[in-house]
């Protein structure tokens, strides 16, 4: 029988875990640290110890924002970013709900938009998400002075070739 940490190497398909020797430059740069309760150097040490469930169950693995940066200042380039995506997706497929709300509404109106338009779709992406999560009214104020200095559009451009994007979501799909 494969351990957790053979079973997590597989599926992130790169760098080994065991790679990792610790020099917390990964945490160090992480811009998401202080809101998780484990920060990425600490989730490579419990999947070293095969601390399986208390890892799935952590909301630590539903904040990583992917935006590499651990990655990036890693010495021995361990994908962190791909090695949280493993430890989501062995979550749900374990019946652990995310730790955090509105992550699946998040993740399926942002994937749904792409699928539609062939890129984010921001006022697409929100309308969905408000609806999924019923927070109608939770970022209103926000949203309207991002709308008022220009960082949030009413209308996104459509990619040229959306079919080559449909087709790349039946591929991946797992149906």
């Amino acid at each position: 029988m494969k351990s957790f940490l053979d079973e997590v190497n597989r599926r992130v398909n790169g760098v080994l875990l065991q790679n990792c020797f610790h020099c917390y430059k990964c945490s160090s740069g992480c811009p998401m640290a202080d809101a998780m309760e484990y920060n990425s150097n600490q989730m490579i040490r419990m999947a070293q110890l095969g601390q399986k469930e208390k890892l799935l169950k952590s909301s630590a693995i539903w904040l990583c924002v992917s935006c590499e940066t651990c990655v990036t200042r890693c010495p021995n380039n361990v994908d962190i970013p791909r090695m949280i995506d493993v430890f989501r997706e062995m979550a749900l497929e374990e019946g652990y709900p995310p730790a955090e709300k509105g992550v699946i509404a998040f993740h399926e109106s942002f994937l749904n938009t792409v699928k539609l338009n062939g890129r984010i779709n921001e006022p697409i992406m929100i309308a969905s998400y408000k609806l999924k999560t019923g927070s109608y009214f939770q970022d209103l104020v926000v949203g309207l002075k991002m709308l008022l200095k220009g960082k949030l559009s009413l209308f996104s451009p459509r990619t040229r070739n959306r079919t080559s994007v449909r087709r790349i979501f039946r591929r991946t799909s797992r149906s």
